[in-house]
């Protein structure tokens, strides 16, 4: 005897549905769907990982399957989420691309490559990384097949990273005639910095009591710093502001005497200190120029340089013109100049001045 189905009010008759675990049910709250990270039966050892991205770049948190090497998507359940947080990042349920529960931190910045989970590579792929994302990620596939068993999780650590500016050291200051003061700045940077003052002439660290530091977030999330240093005046102070990003192993040293480089994100600015070496090695320059040009003048005048206005190439080297067209080489004994061909040789030879304009038969 066939049983009917309750139609509805169209006349549309609706098949029975499955139900499935009041734990997989993706309903209005996203709080339901961190009750996976219940379900601990079936699960192997838990991955855990960790991973350093910049600010501003993209990451890939891994979760790969170390044993199957291929997978039915629609026989597959994906969660990424931050368990500690109550945050859900991604997920992947057959047939249903919604992604109405993703938090709106990570919508449209977290993605999960269907081909890459067919081969049991579960990886996040999370863009543009800002300082928020410094999480531990939690990675929960289940498998319907084996009644919702979870057959793989991972625990991915992510860390955040910036650099800092290069620091700038004002010049010294003091209220007093017995107290010097330096401020050193440096912005932009992650983690929070460790800052320290060095003695310059001995590469020691001043104490840390002679500094006052203020490190404060900005509108980006990151770090910006200003340290004061206040130290009793001696002559010739030497000191150095240094700014320590521990997870990058970066130390930024700028020293405050003048002769050294100091500068903003962008660029490096010279102190004033270099300027006036600049312009004595400009002053050497032409002072060499004008020894040489003096020392050229007095060997011209030596040998007897013609006077004669400049007619160009041919005019001024006559010698080489005429070797061009001499039909035979001229003999030449031992020691002994070749004979003077050209008129203003021949004039030159005698003693005789060379008038400053040239008739046609001498040129």
């Amino acid at each position: 005897m066939a049983t009917s189905c309750p139609c509805q009010p169209a006349g549309y008759c609706l098949e029975p549905q499955p139900i499935l675990p009041a734990f997989l049910v993706v309903s209005s709250s996203p709080g339901l769907l961190l009750l996976l990270g219940g379900l601990q039966a079936g699960v192997a050892d838990i991955q855990e990982k960790e991973v350093r991205a910049m600010v501003g770049s993209n990451v890939e948190l891994g979760c790969v399957s170390p044993e199957e090497s291929s997978f039915d998507l629609n026989d597959l359940f994906v969660y990424w989420q931050i368990s500690e947080r109550n945050t859900v990042v991604t997920y992947y349920l057959p047939q249903n691309s919604s992604t109405a529960h993703v938090d709106s931190h990570y919508r449209n910045r977290a993605w999960l490559s269907p081909d890459s989970m067919k081969l049991g590579d579960f990886s996040l792929h999370l863009f543009n990384i800002t300082p928020q994302d410094e999480q531990k990620f939690n990675c929960l596939v289940f498998r319907k097949s084996l009644e919702l068993k979870k057959v793989l999780e991972a625990v991915v650590t992510l860390h955040v990273a910036a650099n800092y500016s290069m620091p700038v050291v004002s010049a010294p200051s003091g209220p007093s005639q017995d107290e010097l003061t330096f401020t050193c700045t440096s912005t932009n940077g992650y983690p929070r910095p460790n800052v320290y003052w060095i003695n310059k002439t001995d590469n020691s660290l001043l104490d840390a009591a002679l500094q006052n530091n203020t490190i404060s977030l900005n509108s980006r999330g990151l770090y910006d710093v200003v340290s004061v240093l206040r130290i009793g005046r001696t002559p010739h102070v030497n000191v150095g502001c240094c700014i320590e990003n521990v997870l990058l192993h970066q130390n930024l040293t700028v020293s405050s005497q003048a002769e050294t480089f100091t500068g903003t994100r962008d660029k490096i600015i010279e102190k004033p200190g270099r300027t006036h070496k600049a312009q004595t090695a400009i002053f050497s320059v032409v002072a060499g120029f004008a020894v040489v040009a003096l020392a050229v003048g007095w060997m011209c005048k030596r040998k007897r340089c013609p006077l004669g206005r400049y007619a160009g190439a041919r005019a001024a080297r006559p010698e080489l013109e005429l070797a061009g067209e001499s039909a035979a080489p001229t003999q030449r004994g031992p020691g002994r100049p070749g004979p003077c061909l050209s008129p203003i040789c021949r004039k030159l030879s005698e003693g005789k001045s060379v008038p400053s304009q040239l008739s046609p038969e001498t040129r």
